[in-house]
C-alpha cells in the first residue's frame, strides 16, 4: 500500500466530517427561521396606525410634561387609554389640533404656562452663604449638605439644576449669576420645576403677571436677616386682605396666589411693603371707559367693580374713575351691552 492510497480515505473521511454538521446547522436555521416567521405572523401585536399618527405629531421632546414616559408613551395613552390630547405643553395648540384631527375630537388646547421663579436671590453677590461648598455643583447634592450652604434654607442654591434640565434653551444665567426665564422659548414642560430640589419654580398661566418672588417661611425679623435681596416675604396679609378676589391665602408666614381666582390687577404688588411681589404689566394695564351712547345704567358694573371705581345712578350713564380702575377688566366681561371698552 503506498501513501496515496491512504491519503485519500482521509480526505473523503475528513471533508464528510465537515460537510455534514454544516448541512445540520443550516437545516436548523431553516427550520427556526421559518417558526420564528410563523410565530411573527401569529402573535404579532397589532398597533394602531393612529399611535404613529400621533407620534408624528408630537414634537419628539420626551419631556414627560403630559404625565407619560415619552411622546410614544403619551400618543399609545391617548389611543388605548382615552387620556386628554391637550397635554402636550411644548406641541401647543398646533399639536392639539393635529392630535384631534387623528381621533375624531374638538381641539381645545390648555392655556399657557410659563416656569416663574418664586425666589429673587441665588446670584453670587446676591445671597448670604453660611459655608463655602466644594461638593458636586449641583442644587440637589448642595442641599444634602447641612441644609445647603445658604443661609435661607428656603432659597436657590444656584447651581443650576433647573437650567441643565430644559432642553429648550428657556433658561439662561446671568454675569451675576441670576436665572432668567424666556418666556418666548419657554414651553411650560416643568422640567425645571421637577429638578429644583427647593421647589422654587412653578408654572404660571402666561395671561398672569403677578408673581411673589419668595418662599421664605421664616418670620420677622429673620426673614430680612436671611435673604440676600432684602426682599422677602413677611406674611404681613396685607396682599391679602387687599385683593378684590380673594385670589391670596398667607399660610406659615408665606403669601400664595391661587391663579384660577387672580384677576391680573396688580393691586397687590402696590400695596407689598417688601417689594417681594413683581408686577411686569405695571404701568401698562388700560383703563376701563364706558361708551354713554351704549350704557343703559343697569348698574351691573358698579357692583362687580372691586374697587367701586365706577359710579352712576340706576338708568343713567356711569362713569369710570380713572385713577381708581385697575384694568382688570372684570366691568368689561359682565356689561351686557358691551359698553365698556379698555383704552
Amino acid at each position: 500500500m503506498n501513501l496515496a492510497t491512504i491519503i485519500i480515505p482521509l480526505a473523503a473521511t475528513s471533508a464528510s466530517a465537515v460537510t455534514v454538521p454544516v448541512i445540520i446547522l443550516g437545516s436548523l436555521g431553516l427550520i427556526f427561521g421559518l417558526v420564528l416567521a410563523f410565530a411573527s405572523k401569529v402573535f404579532a401585536i397589532k398597533i394602531d396606525e393612529r399611535v404613529e399618527q400621533i407620534i408624528a405629531s408630537l414634537p419628539g421632546a420626551n419631556c414627560g410634561a403630559c404625565g407619560q414616559a415619552g411622546c410614544a408613551g403619551y400618543a399609545s395613552a391617548i389611543v388605548e387609554r382615552g387620556a386628554a390630547i391637550n397635554l402636550c405643553a411644548p406641541g401647543g395648540a398646533a399639536a392639539v389640533e393635529k392630535i384631534a384631527r387623528i381621533m375624531g375630537q374638538t381641539a381645545t388646547a390648555q392655556a399657557r404656562k410659563i416656569a416663574a421663579y418664586h425666589c429673587s436671590s441665588g446670584g453670587f453677590n446676591n445671597t448670604k452663604w453660611k459655608y463655602a461648598y466644594q461638593g458636586i455643583e449641583s442644587c440637589k447634592s448642595a442641599v444634602n449638605i447641612a441644609d445647603g450652604p445658604n443661609l435661607c434654607s428656603w432659597g436657590c442654591v444656584g447651581y443650576n439644576d433647573c437650567q441643565k434640565a430644559c432642553q429648550f434653551d428657556a433658561i439662561s444665567v446671568d454675569s451675576e449669576g441670576m436665572r432668567h426665564i424666556d418666556p418666548a422659548k419657554c414651553t411650560g414642560c416643568g422640567a425645571c420645576v421637577a429638578a429644583c430640589p427647593r421647589k422654587l419654580i412653578l408654572l404660571v398661566p402666561e395671561t398672569k403677571h403677578v408673581i411673589i418672588n419668595c418662599s421664605s417661611k421664616a418670620k420677622l425679623p429673620q426673614a430680612k436677616q436671611l435673604c440676600g435681596t432684602e426682599k422677602p416675604c413677611i406674611g404681613c396679609g396685607l396682599c391679602s386682605r387687599k385683593c378684590p378676589v380673594q385670589a391670596i391665602t398667607v399660610e406659615n408666614n408665606l403669601a400664595r396666589i391661587d391663579y384660577a381666582k387672580c384677576i391680573d390687577c396688580g393691586l397687590c404688588a402696590t400695596v407689598c411693603p417688601t417689594k417681594s411681589i413683581t408686577d411686569s404689566k405695571a404701568g401698562k394695564r388700560l383703563k376701563a371707559e364706558i361708551e354713554a351712547e351704549k350704557c343703559i345704567g343697569c348698574t351691573i358694573c358698579a357692583k362687580v367693580c372691586p374697587t367701586q371705581a365706577i359710579s352712576g345712578e340706576l338708568k343713567q350713564v356711569h362713569k369710570v374713575d380713572k385713577d381708581a380702575c385697575i384694568g382688570c377688566e372684570t366691568c368689561v366681561a359682565k356689561c351686557p351691552k358691551h359698553a365698556i371698552k379698555m383704552v
